[in-house]
């Protein structure tokens, strides 16, 4: 297998491919021409720090070593670790200017069985792919594309062009198969999620929707389990030495995937509990065209509609008061009292003393409405020419996110928090910004200034928002924002986006020790995607992944036909804790009026031509797809034979 790039992303996929997965990974790693070469072996657990390092020597400034274009790192062999739970598996690197047709067939592309590219660029790795297509049409083929529409487009004509180079091959077999992903939009629902207090995870799983939230039990019981406990929380939450969910926290970090006797031993502990899954439904209308409309509600203010509303009051009274003493018809007598308060009227000389009193009351009316509907055109004048202009948070804003950065990150997380309707300010420095049409678009409030200038974050009204989001691509800045926005609100909950693990552990420990009543969270976009990745170039695609502190649980769709493991056991068998679990029976193949399907039995036998649901851990997956370490025999299997 191939990965294509040379950033985070790039490099976690390919350790989760190589010590994950045990697969023959090859990175093309993108230099310039005049780099020197510096070729370097790494070997053994040295491979699994590969992704860490170059990003920490990227984010320092620092030059990263690099070898010559074209020329390739030398094979390194990956040896089991002293658990024995690793696979093995090779790594190699090829370093090139361009991933062109030279650089694709040094790195293997002929031979290779999955292709990815993880560039940036859209554009870099559009024109990677139609080369590697041409070059290996039984490519299978996964892409990191930020235009969803245009991957779809590009999808459907690199299958097509493989059908048309290969007559026999199937266009959606396991093999020559196009995916397109977004790690932006598979990071986003967890970024978000972190930032609102008790909003559901929730997965789509093909034709089902999951919904997963985080619980925190009552002092001294055990967390509620819902339908099922997809993992326990830290139980150093509350330990400024705690690891805060990282691999390092041992038996005190979270349990991913606990049986029911590590559920009920786990007093005081939160978890993550399934509490629902549903069909899904057809998907809502797209809220692009009622969110670009210009909001009516927000075209006059309150006072003046209030008296607008006094004023018609004041036209309706006089129309009935005619009607009561001149006997006229209701529509007549109002048609006559608008042409009084216009003054278009004639006068009532030789009338009845009723009538030419209402036609002086409907005078006075029409003076006090003259300022009324000036008021009017003037504030509907401003709206139609502030509609196109970022607003600023209202002076009694509260209770909202603050989001700092409208990158390719912030951008579809601020989308998402829309969608939920959860109040946001926008902080941004570069008013060129992708998200900054959105916000424009969205009419979310936004900042356009330097936050680690003075008077930025309380222009944001930090001192009254719910939760801070730091998504720039930069370490330092968010933590600086994390820092200045809890010397003004000490109990703010904060999200961080950071890579690096040591770090993050460094930063939730001062933070948990200055502040221990608030809440903090660090997510890594990559972390997030690399799984999604992973799983694709495997063939099998991730339908989803949920964030449990520093770790990751997966959900794909599965044939237990092709699973030994799942084959002829039940639901309550086929459960391996801490590797998988059947979450629910995908009903998207059944029949109308089996809408049950879904529904999670325990005792049901697990049948070749099912299709499950599973959640997984990452070695769990590959395991269950026999790609992992050899797992030992099943218990519940050999019981029953």
């Amino acid at each position: 297998m191939i990965v294509c790039g040379d950033d985070a992303l790039a490099h976690r996929l390919a350790g989760e491919l190589n010590e994950v997965y045990g697969e023959q990974v090859t990175l093309l790693v993108p230099v310039r021409p005049d780099a020197p070469r510096t070729p370097t072996a790494r070997t053994g657990r040295a491979l699994a720090l590969f992704g860490r390092v170059t990003a920490a020597i990227r984010t320092t400034g620092a030059p990263a070593p690099a070898g010559a274009p074209g020329t390739s790192v030398p094979v390194a062999p990956t040896s089991a670790g002293t658990d024995g739970d690793e696979p093995a598996g090779t790594l190699r690197v090829v370093e090139s200017a361009d991933a062109d047709d030279r650089a694709l067939t040094d790195a293997g592309v002929e031979r290779a069985t999955a292709l990815a590219l993880v560039h940036e660029d859209d554009e870099t790795n559009i024109r990677a792919a139609l080369t590697a297509r041409r070059l290996n049409p039984r490519l299978r083929l996964v892409i990191r594309l930020y235009n969803r529409k245009l991957g779809q487009h590009l999808e459907t004509l690199l299958d097509q062009a493989a059908a048309v180079a290969e007559p026999g091959l199937a266009p959606d077999g396991p093999t020559a198969a196009t995916t397109v992903l977004s790690d932006v939009d598979t990071a986003a629902p967890g970024l978000a999620a972190a930032a609102v207090a008790g909003t559901s995870k929730v997965v789509q799983a093909g034709g089902l929707l999951l919904h997963a939230v985080e619980r925190l039990p009552a002092a001294g019981e055990a967390p509620d389990p819902g339908l099922c406990t997809l993992a326990l929380l830290s139980a150093t939450a509350g330990d400024p030495a705690g690891c805060e969910g990282s691999e390092r926290s041992g038996d005190a970090g979270p349990r991913l995937l606990p049986d029911d006797r590590t559920v009920a031993a786990a007093t005081g502990r939160a978890a993550v509990t399934l509490e629902a899954v549903t069909a899904a439904g057809p998907a809502a209308a797209s809220a692009r065209l009622a969110a670009s409309a210009l909001p009516v509600a927000s075209l006059f203010s309150r006072r003046l509609r209030w008296s607008l509303a006094g004023a018609a009051a004041a036209v309706l009274a006089l129309a009935l008061a005619s009607t009561f003493t001149t006997g006229d018809h209701p529509l007549h007598a109002a048609y006559l009292t608008l042409l009084d308060i216009f003054a278009i009227g004639d006068p009532a000389v030789g009338e009845s003393t009723s009538r030419q009193v209402l036609q002086i009351l409907a005078g006075f009316v029409g003076l006090l409405l003259l300022p009324v509907i000036v008021a009017a055109l003037i504030e509907g004048l401003g709206t139609f020419r502030t509609a196109t202009t970022l607003r600023r948070p209202p002076r009694g804003l509260s209770g909202h996110v603050v989001l700092l950065g409208l990158g390719k990150v912030g951008t579809r997380v601020l989308a998402r928090l829309r969608r939920l309707d959860i109040p946001v300010v926008c902080v941004e420095s570069d008013p060129e910004a992708r998200g900054i049409a959105v916000a424009r678009r969205l009419r979310v409030p936004t900042v356009i200034g330097d936050v680690t200038e003075e008077g930025v974050l309380e222009a944001a009204r930090i001192d009254r928002a719910h939760a801070l989001l730091a998504l720039t691509s930069i370490d330092i800045t968010n933590l600086e924002a994390a820092l200045s926005a809890r010397a003004v609100s000490p109990e703010l909950r904060v999200v961080l986006r950071l890579y690096d693990d040591d770090f993050a552990t460094a930063v939730f420990r001062t933070l948990r020790t200055a502040h221990p009543a608030a809440l903090t969270r660090s997510r890594s976009v990559s972390h997030l995607a690399a799984p999604a990745f992973a799983g694709a170039m495997l063939g099998r695609q991730v339908l989803g992944a949920v964030p449990v502190e520093r770790r990751v649980l997966l959900f794909a769709a599965v044939d237990v036909e092709a699973h030994p493991l799942l084959d002829g056991l039940t639901v309550a068998e086929a459960f391996q804790p801490g590797r998988w679990r059947v979450i629910a029976m995908d009903g998207g193949g059944t029949k109308p009026g089996t809408g049950q399907a879904w529904r999670l039995d325990p005792d049901r036998v697990l049948k070749p031509d099912d299709r499950v649901v599973v959640a997984a851990t990452r070695r769990g997956l590959a395991e269950l797809l026999g790609r992992g370490a050899p797992t030992s025999a099943n218990p519940q299997r050999a019981e029953r034979n």
